[in-house]
């Protein structure tokens, strides 16, 4: 119990350092986003406004930074992210809701699907070694090199164009609205096959490699001597004894992953056009919009604790040399 609770604390701590640190950086890019709203806006926003609009936005010229940080403390506890600079006068809230369904829907079950695929097959392969399996090593080690977009160009240059039914941007055809509809979700899913085709490809080949070299380092140890000298049946030696042991380093590899899924395909949705959060996140630093580059890095920042939180206790699940009490 003492370990699990110095790790929340420890999570705490970081999540505060995190938020503020997420506070401090936009402000200290060059440049005045309320004038570049102004501008946007042609007029339509008199001078009267202007000081209304410093106030609305939490960067009024006559607060200090430290009476500003206090200020976007009260406003994260009353769960209040702000006003969009770039979508005004939308809330923060609301553009993130639009979007992030897309990112999990598109990134998240691709990452999960593909650690399930390469963590099975680099156990095959480690397990195996020797056999056949091992041709497949030197392409796996090419593909997880390749980065996403890349991987996303060619897709695009390869299956998409006149005679080809995939499209090559956006999340689902123009006219068509979002519901719970066949009709839309049968092209959100065809809009969604080359990123995550693209995003999958990569991602497994990564975890077939470094689950392969685990399996091969762990099936020289001792227990899995032992426990093949008790007769075992090499199946259960294998899913019990090697790959549970040689799974550890890649839980704490799969639980970054999946607190970075919300900005860490930033290129692929911007490849792509996919209406995802990373792609929010290339608008809002194009704009200097504040409020919504601090929503979605608060939002990567919170996944990534969470996901090494559950890491943790992942690790005290399958590794009992974790559970240490005192």
């Amino acid at each position: 119990m003492s370990y699990l609770l110095k790790r929340i604390a420890f999570y705490l701590f970081t999540a505060w350092a995190a938020i503020t640190i997420n506070f401090f950086i936009p402000r200290l890019i060059p440049g005045d986003p309320v004038q570049s709203l102004i501008t946007r806006m042609r007029g339509q926003i008199t001078s009267d406004a202007v000081q209304s609009l410093y106030v609305l936005f939490g960067l009024n010229k006559g607060d200090s930074l430290v009476s500003q940080y206090v200020k976007y403390w009260g406003q994260l506890l009353r769960g209040d992210l702000g006003v969009s600079f770039t979508f005004f006068p939308s809330q923060v809230g609301e553009v993130i809701g639009q979007s992030l369904p897309w990112t999990l829907a598109l990134v998240g079950l691709t990452t999960v699907i593909g650690f399930l695929i390469g963590t099975a097959l680099g156990t095959l392969a480690g397990w195996r070694r020797g056999s056949w399996m091992d041709a497949v090593i030197p392409v796996t080690t090419f593909l997880s090199s390749i980065p996403y977009f890349w991987l996303g160009l060619i897709a695009i240059a390869l299956f998409t164009g006149p005679d080809s039914v995939l499209p090559a941007a956006g999340g689902f055809d123009p006219g068509v609205v979002p519901s719970w509809t066949g009709g839309f979700i049968g092209s959100a899913l065809l809009h969604g096959i080359l990123p995550a085709v693209t995003i999958l490809i990569s991602c497994m080949s990564g975890w077939i490699l470094s689950m392969r070299n685990m399996m091969v380092t762990v099936a020289s140890e001792d227990y899995v001597t032992v426990a093949h000298a008790k007769g075992l049946p090499e199946r259960r030696v294998m899913v019990r004894y090697a790959a549970r042991n040689a799974l550890l380093p890649n839980v704490s590899g799969f639980a970054l992953s999946l607190g970075f899924i919300v900005g860490g395909t930033l290129l692929v949705e911007i490849v792509f056009s996919y209406p995802g959060l990373g792609y929010q996140l290339f608008q809002a630093v194009g704009t200097k919009d504040y409020p919504l580059m601090q929503g979605i890095f608060l939002i990567i920042t919170l996944s990534v604790l969470l996901a090494n939180f559950v890491a943790d206790l992942a690790y005290m699940l399958l590794d009992p040399r974790t559970r240490r009490e005192g």
